[in-house]
């Protein structure tokens, strides 16, 4: 494999590049997910109460680490005293886990209050968080969904369905735990800390996209959402001579429809993807 794209947000992809490049891989960003503030005034208005009063919820899902550090970016209030021991904080993954805990260590939360699935976890996703916080669950426990919102993939749902549930509460895997905490009595609310856009490309990035097409060029991917974002900002491209490592079966099935000639899977952390890329 002569080198691997990158294509997580910027905040992340850095890490990633620089992480692969001390492993001996070749690797380069190509962020194809935009991570901004919310745009809507409504939605920045529920995410400022939310701040003011999470400690009032008995569980909060972070959906990302992107959630984490949107929600805790400002004005976040710090909760009284006697709620510390009552609030649990859940994280799909090691890598939301990780910001939580820098997150919650201003406030003196610790970090056994996170719960996440076990670091030998088959994935690490909404699934496999499940069977960790399912039993905090009973009736009218309050669980708050922190998540991030794509104007562009939002807007392009059936318009038959029920369209406030689902700007509130998008995503395969997040519906299917959302529908588990309510059968089990639970009152969900969700909250939109960031909006996820396909990003304006540079020259330079177009030339990318065009140099790795070929074969020798492995494309990393850990959503789907960068997957369809390619998809539109270079449409038409064969990638059938390329190849394309997904760490999650929901972004391997879309890579294979994306046409990518070569489809690796892997666990989402870092050295396990290192693993993957050895298998090349």
């Amino acid at each position: 494999m002569d080198r691997v794209i990158v294509t997580r947000p910027a905040a992340e992809a850095d890490h990633w590049v620089q992480a692969l490049r001390a492993s001996g891989w070749q690797a380069e960003a190509l962020p194809l997910i935009e991570i901004t503030e919310p745009g809507d005034p409504q939605a920045q208005a529920a995410l400022a109460q939310h701040r003011h009063h999470w400690w009032q919820a008995d569980a909060l899902m972070f959906v990302s680490a992107a959630a984490v550090r949107h929600f805790f970016a400002r004005n976040v209030a710090a909760p009284p005293t006697q709620h510390l021991l009552t609030t649990r904080f859940w994280a799909p993954g090691p890598g939301t886990a990780r910001a939580l805990a820098q997150a919650l260590a201003g406030s003196g939360v610790a970090a056994d209050r996170i719960d996440a699935p076990p670091a030998d976890a088959a994935q690490f996703d909404s699934e496999h968080l499940w069977p960790v916080v399912a039993a905090q669950l009973h009736a009218g426990i309050r669980v708050l969904l922190v998540r991030g919102h794509s104007p562009e993939l939002d807007d392009s749902r059936d318009a038959r369905r029920d369209t406030q549930r689902d700007a509130a509460l998008p995503g395969t895997g997040r519906d299917w735990l959302i529908q588990r905490c309510e059968a089990a009595g639970a009152q969900v609310e969700a909250c939109v800390a960031y909006e996820r856009r396909a990003p304006v490309l540079c020259v330079a990035e177009r030339a990318l996209i065009q140099n790795a097409t070929g074969e020798g060029q492995l494309w990393l991917f850990s959503s789907s959402e960068a997957l369809t974002n390619l998809q539109a900002l270079a449409p038409g491209h064969d990638w059938s001579a390329a190849a394309a490592l997904a760490t999650h079966p929901r972004i391997t099935a879309a890579a294979r429809a994306a046409g990518f000639g070569q489809v690796i899977e892997s666990r989402p952390a870092l050295p396990d993807v290192v693993s993957a890329l050895g298998r090349c």
